[in-house]
């Protein structure tokens, strides 16, 4: 998947048409249908019906379409903070959850660490609450994060993808032999929290009205111990998908019949007065196509 691909498809969606986008571009009709026929193989989807009076965007095109139009931006404005003001470089400090390091970050990381030698990465891992305050005070130069997609008093916040959350538990336990599962199911299991503090147990918990009087809850701050804690039968947890496919797939972990009745993303948040920190835009446009290309092939 590559800008140019993406710029034809945002171009195609703006003027309506294959031709008018190859006008716009300046190219030729034939390598606007290229680079749209490329893109679909690459994401293994259709993104465009083909009607008597024109075109219609898929159900895939119209999802596809926000995280296009911010790659395409990002891109544009590290492009520019590199024009204007030479090689991003200087130390970065950067929160993210623990999920998030483990299971998205580290080919981003390695891709900064080439693309921008002169740029320090420090990564410290704390609940999105403190990340986010933290960014705000300036202890921290920007945040990633998994959440709601809400307004953000103070932050330029870009989603980078849907994070898609299951409930697992372990192989004996007795949920497992449900064909569905009720609210009580749930709230009368032991609930195992990864990530004490992400902000996707409490919009869980407050979907499911959990209050004193329901089953216990245990916390913990590993995505790893959590796991493990599952895996024994100590309870269930709803966890990011990414962190538990390996477990789900070898039979460590089995998928319950239940899922949340909201969504979640992956975002990226920075200070409104740091937006033109050229290592800021180079980072937020490198994780912006990390991601993209990593939940592409994951599909």
């Amino acid at each position: 998947m590559e800008t140019r691909q993406l710029l034809a498809f945002t171009t195609v969606v703006q003027t309506g048409s294959f031709t008018k986008a190859a006008a716009t571009l300046n190219c030729s009709q034939p390598t606007i249908t290229t680079r749209i026929k490329a893109l679909e193989e690459a994401l293994g989807v259709v993104l465009f019906r083909r009607l008597p009076r024109g075109i219609q965007m898929t159900s895939a095109g119209v999802e596809l379409l926000p995280f296009a139009r911010n790659i395409i931006n990002l891109t544009e404005k590290a492009r520019k903070a590199i024009t204007m003001n030479g090689e991003p470089h200087g130390k970065l400090v950067i929160g993210s959850a623990q999920s998030l390091t483990d299971y998205r970050l580290l080919p981003l990381i390695e891709y900064m660490c080439w693309r921008y030698p002169s740029v320090q990465l420090s990564l410290h891992s704390r609940n999105t609450l403190n990340n986010l305050n933290s960014v705000r005070d300036g202890g921290l130069d920007c945040a990633f994060f998994i959440g709601a997609i809400e307004p953000r008093e103070g932050l330029e916040t870009t989603v980078l993808c849907p994070e898609p959350l299951v409930m697992v538990a372990g192989p004996n336990h007795m949920l497992t032999q449900r064909q569905s599962l009720t609210e009580d199911d749930l709230t009368s299991s032991t609930l195992i929290r990864a990530e004490n503090g992400a902000s996707y147990h409490e919009l869980f918990e407050n979907s499911l009205g959990y209050d004193d009087t329901r089953a216990p809850v245990l916390e913990l701050d590993s995505v790893d111990a959590a796991k493990r804690a599952v895996a024994a039968g100590l309870g269930i947890a709803l966890m990011p998908e990414v962190t538990v496919a390996n477990e789900l797939a070898d039979g460590r972990l089995v998928r319950l019949p239940w899922s949340p009745t909201f969504r979640v993303y992956t975002q990226f948040g920075w200070r409104q007065d740091n937006s033109t920190n050229p290592a800021v835009t180079a980072l937020v446009s490198a994780a912006a196509q990390v991601v993209s290309d990593q939940v592409a092939s994951l599909t």
